[in-house]
């Protein structure tokens, strides 16, 4: 099987010149969901961390079905106004705007997390949540998306060790 076959592309989405991976197929048929996800937590499985932290919101889907399946807490890595109470954040720059990720501090904010997300393009965001995470209190063991657009450029002093399921050279 080919993960693949389930992921649609959609042309000029969100803006002209991008094209957005459309996850959903892959995400409605529950045996390849399910493969992929034991695929992307076996990258994890000599060292499980104590949370995946799910980057918002296509992350989340992916972190609690890994802590559900591998075990370990789900922390979200929110977008800005979206966190109540008491919390760390840190702003960055997409390939079409910018954008605050924010992560509450009610919690312990201890232990080793995994970083999670679905698509990894620019990898702004991911370098983003890993600075929140340190700055919450957590150590990064790693980071993790299904898809690599490895064609895609990275922002400047992306030095992140990224391990994914699917990768589009």
């Amino acid at each position: 099987m080919s993960y693949k076959d389930f992921i649609t592309e959609i042309p000029n989405f969100p803006i002209e010149g991008v094209n957005f991976k459309d996850l959903s197929p892959l995400l409605a048929d529950q045996e390849t969901f399910r493969s992929a996800l034991v695929d992307m937590g076996g990258h994890f499985d000599d060292n499980l961390p104590d949370y995946w932290i799910g980057i918002d919101s296509r992350g989340y889907l992916f972190s609690s079905s890994l802590a559900t399946y591998f075990g370990g807490g789900v922390v979200c890595a929110r977008k800005e106004g979206k966190t109540p109470g008491t919390k760390v954040s840190v702003s960055y720059d997409l390939e079409y705007g910018s954008a605050t990720l924010e992560m509450g501090t009610r919690l312990d904010n201890e232990g080793s997390v995994v970083i999670v997300d679905d698509v990894l393009a620019t990898g702004g965001t991911l370098k983003a949540a890993n600075e929140l995470a340190e700055k919450a209190g957590y150590k990064v063991l790693g980071n993790l998306v299904l898809v690599d657009l490895k064609y895609v450029p990275r922002v400047d002093n992306f030095d992140l060790d990224v391990r994914s399921v699917i990768k589009y050279d």
